[in-house]
């Protein structure tokens, strides 16, 4: 009765830790994300807690959703307008992820993000989908406690679901990595070189993004760069990197986004990190579904080529020939 009781007490204690880990990393990431607030200080383009909620609930199962709903609660606790609304955003908050989950784990989604399929499953239901949960329930809140005017009710929506979907996109994606990430072996110099420059130039075109041109096109090239050649390992961070600068560039107004109003921003910006995730996701899992298709295709040609020189083999014997007439039985004439 001893090892069963030490064997329950140490999974309890690691789903604890979990737990708590889950909660740290989300008031973590919300605190940063309202760095870049719109909208009524909690608000936000970009929501990073999403995107660790749901990576978490695809790696470590749904145990540890109250992690999720710490971690909400702690990041709005100063910012709901009454007890009833920080319940009701905290709500959305949680199940919003759990849907996210509950539908990607029913399309069969695998973590590694290896097949188009994968790509596809999380951009429509990870992102697009679930987040819709939060938006609505948030934003109605705040206009149902008076928070909020009700003519700002779809503005405020826009960029709630926006700003969850786009955690999910961005953030998702580099977390789902990192839980599989090892130091590469074997690796060539040039390769080490090709990365560098590639974060050589991420880090100028950022430069560029957050100044006064309006330039932010320049990053696609970039995420093509990186996903042809470093797969999802390389898009991703990218694909983040650039939607960082894109914040950034539409928080302060400058670039293509001086000079405009806050849903024409919105819009602007939501396009513009929509596009370069999409970009990234969507090549990245493509290039690795052909490597994996050229990877089969040479297995079953070795395999075609063993069993021919099998075959080969056991024809080398030499086979007799058919006997000649002179060989045959002697035939009987009649005496």
């Amino acid at each position: 009765m001893t090892v069963p009781w030490h064997g329950a007490l140490r999974r309890g204690g690691m789903a604890v830790l979990e737990i708590c880990a889950v909660a740290a990393l989300y008031y973590g990431s919300a605190e940063l994300g309202l760095l870049q607030q719109l909208v009524r200080g909690q608000v936000t383009p970009l929501w990073p807690p999403t995107g660790i909620a749901v990576a978490s609930l695809l790696l470590r199962g749904p145990r540890i959703w109250p992690g999720i709903t710490l971690g909400a609660l702690l990041a709005n606790f100063f910012l709901g307008p009454s007890y009833a609304a920080l319940f009701l955003i905290v709500v959305g908050n949680t199940l919003a992820p759990l849907c996210s989950y509950a539908l990607l784990h029913r399309a069969g989604f695998r973590p590694d993000l290896g097949r188009l399929y994968d790509a596809l499953a999380l951009i429509f239901l990870g992102a697009l989908t679930g987040t819709l949960i939060s938006a609505t329930a948030g934003s109605g809140t705040l206009v149902l406690t008076g928070a909020l005017p009700t003519d700002r009710f779809w503005t405020t929506w826009w960029v709630w679901w926006t700003g969850d979907a786009m955690g999910v996109l961005v953030v998702t994606p580099v977390l789902l990595l990192l839980s599989g990430a090892h130091l590469p072996r074997h690796v060539p110099p040039s390769r080490w070189a090709e990365a560098l420059l590639l974060l050589a130039a991420t880090a100028c075109v950022g430069v560029i993004d957050v100044g006064r041109t309006p330039l932010l096109f320049l990053g696609f090239p970039l995420l093509i760069w990186a996903a042809f050649r470093f797969r999802l390992a390389g898009a991703a961070p990218c694909a983040l990197a650039m939607s960082t600068f894109g914040i950034i560039a539409a928080t302060h107004g400058t670039g293509p986004f001086a000079g405009h109003g806050l849903l024409t921003n919105m819009i602007t910006l939501q396009a513009y990190n929509g596009s370069s995730a999409l970009t990234a996701l969507l090549v990245a899992a493509a290039v690795s579904e052909r490597d994996r298709s050229q990877r089969e295709i040479a297995r079953a040609c070795g395999h075609l080529a063993e069993l021919v020189s099998k075959l080969s083999s056991t024809g080398d014997q030499q086979v007799r020939p058919p006997p000649q007439a002179s060989e045959r039985e002697p035939r009987h004439h009649p005496g």
